[in-house]
């Protein structure tokens, strides 16, 4: 099924979900202003223990504040849904708001958030409904094994017929209808996965594009192994998920069907309290 098109955002809200990234956010909210078309910088603070809200106000970016920390997904849905009520209030009485772009930047890129600008451009100019940054090699030695890449590759390709070349990638725009067939979110760090099935699934554009970024690599001590076991776990729950979806609705990669459009129903509430569920790559 291809989706019917729909008017191209004007403007373009950068959304920064953060966990503990006071040594960096303010460089990553100082770059993001700096990208055209961005005229908000919203900063999540994602149940930080250090200045990682203070730092991120100081810089110029508007911040919600999580008090405990819920999770990446949740995160970037706070952020999302916040925008959307400020456009809905912002809009004359009458009136349909002016719903902008949606690029979710990870809150550790610091100067090289400027470089999400070309994911930006494709959506602004109503090619695309979603982009996808794709990244060079990053230059500190470590990152991971290639499991949960792989296992979120074969997936996403299973599910969509999609090929996507980096499947994590968590830099990336989307149109308010890219989002809405997002929803709910899938939980923890499923969301990559999850949303990249949904929104192909759905009918809509999406389009991967090299960026020049450079973030914190993972590395491959204890507490790296564990948080990549938890990656894993949250991808195949997404995929499962939408494994079982697309039998309901016939089989098919394009059966996966996307939920509506509703802040209280969404997978990303799930396992909220785990402690490996941090913001951040």
């Amino acid at each position: 099924m291809s989706a019917q098109p729909h008017p191209a955002p004007e403007a373009v809200a950068a959304i920064i979900p953060a966990m503990n990234e006071s040594q960096r956010i303010g460089a990553t909210v100082a770059a993001a202003k700096q990208i055209p078309g961005v005229d908000m910088v919203l900063v999540v603070d994602d149940g930080s223990v250090d200045d990682t809200g203070p730092l991120a106000r100081r810089a110029g970016a508007e911040v919600i504040t999580h008090p405990k920390n819920k999770g990446k997904a949740a995160a970037m849905m706070t952020g999302a849904f916040a925008l959307r009520n400020r456009e809905i209030s912002d809009a004359d009485p009458g009136v349909d708001p002016h719903h902008r772009a949606l690029l979710f930047i990870d809150g550790d890129l610091e100067d090289s958030a400027i470089n999400t600008a070309p994911l930006a451009e494709p959506v602004l100019a109503g090619r695309a409904d979603m982009t996808i940054a794709i990244l060079p090699a990053q230059k500190r030695k470590g990152g991971g094994f290639g499991f949960v890449v792989g296992l979120a590759k074969k997936g996403i390709a299973e599910l969509s017929g999609f090929d996507a070349t980096q499947p994590l990638s968590g830099m990336r725009c989307l149109s308010r209808e890219a989002f809405d067939a997002a929803l709910p979110f899938a939980a923890g760090w499923g969301v990559e996965a999850a949303m990249t099935i949904d929104v192909v699934g759905a009918g809509l554009r999406v389009e991967e594009v090299e960026c020049d970024l450079h973030h914190r690599v993972t590395g491959r001590d204890l507490k790296a192994q564990l948080h990549r076991a938890a990656q894993y776990r949250d991808v195949a729950r997404a995929i499962l998920v939408r494994r079982l979806r697309a039998k309901r609705n016939g089989g098919t990669p394009g059966g996966v069907s996307s939920a509506p459009a509703d802040s209280g129903s969404s997978e990303s509430t799930q396992n909220s309290s785990d402690p490996h569920k941090e913001t951040g790559k």
